[in-house]
């Protein structure tokens, strides 16, 4: 009797990360970048929730960059804590869709998060007179929804397809989660045509977002440069500095894992790349939106000095300053 070589179980067995790296060091790391990451994250939720000063569009899109970032890292290091207990750990295939579905939703919800930041950014700047017009608590909440709506049409497209495709014999998954570009690994059949429309619809879904971000920042560093107040144009500068470093920091993995045509083939550097996306970046973003916002600092005193010290520290407080 012929052998197939296609599997008869639907369960796929994840690797994991770094295999020859020592268990306990790997899910030590993981631990404390997430406690920092849901720490960093929720505060600066709650401090846009609860401070009147930071009830704008601008923030009220922050605190939804927080969201997901929490739920894409609780997404990821759950189960990667879990695969490095139990060494190799096998998921069903209804679980591993369910990953795809979300880590493809949340990723392409923050590419799009982000481009829309960099439009409020252009309408502070260049049109600050029109800013309740053009960026109301109406419109910031319809991006927001766009966002997310966005993310998860893609999202689903693209994990339908690909939990349809037949895998061959072992179905291990060279990777701490289950990922389009891994599953691609396993497939038996001919994919060129489907790995051609994922770079194709990574172009659409990153390089667009690429193309109008810059655009914003070249129509406000004219603006800057056409300002006469060296105040002005630092406070300017300042503004955009920390949505810069965040956009260049999801992007540039992005693009290396889903846009190369040989993408599939370099698992080890694609688990180093989605590390940096889906891990250190969430922990990485509210501290970079932070230590450099006046406003959040202001707002962090402000709660801190009214809800956690004495009444009498109050009164010292409020005689001094």
């Amino acid at each position: 009797m012929e052998i197939n070589n296609k599997s008869v179980t639907t369960d796929f067995i994840l690797l994991g990360l770094w295999p020859k790296l020592s268990h306990l060091v790997i899910v030590v790391c993981l631990i404390l970048v997430y406690i920092i990451a849901v720490m960093d994250n929720s505060v600066l939720i709650l401090l846009i929730w609860l401070d009147s000063r930071l009830h704008s569009p601008v923030y009220f899109l922050l605190s939804q960059l927080s969201l997901i970032d929490v739920a894409l890292i609780s997404t990821t290091v759950s189960q990667m804590v879990t695969n490095f207990f139990a060494g190799k750990r096998p998921i069903s295939q209804r679980g591993c869709g369910a990953q795809v579905f979300f880590s493809l939703t949340l990723g392409i919800s923050e590419c799009l998060l982000l481009t829309l930041m960099s439009y409020d950014r252009y309408i502070v700047i260049c049109n600050p007179l029109h800013y309740s017009v053009f960026m109301s608590h109406t419109i910031s909440k319809q991006m927001v929804i766009g966002s997310w709506v966005g993310g998860a049409i893609t999202s689903l497209v693209h994990t339908a397809y690909a939990m349809h495709l037949s895998t061959c014999h072992p179905r291990e998954i060279p990777h701490f989660l289950c990922e389009v570009m891994a599953l691609l690994k396993l497939t038996c059949g001919n994919i060129s045509g489907y790995v051609k429309s994922v770079v194709i619809s990574s172009f659409l879904v990153v390089l667009i977002p690429l193309s109008l971000i810059p655009t914003s920042y070249i129509h406000i560093f004219l603006a800057v440069l056409r300002m006469n107040s060296l105040e002005g144009k630092n406070k300017a500068l300042a503004t955009c500095f920390s949505h810069l470093c965040v956009v260049s920091h999801f992007f540039c993995p992005a693009i290396l894992v889903y846009m190369r045509s040989g993408s599939s083939k370099t698992p080890q550097i694609n688990q180093s790349l989605f590390m940096f996306n889906a891990i250190l970046t969430p922990m990485l973003n509210p501290l970079i939106y932070s230590l450099r916002n006046k406003d959040v600092i202001a707002a962090m005193k402000s709660i801190v000095i009214s809800r956690c010290l004495p009444k009498k520290v109050k009164r010292h407080l409020g005689c001094h300053t």
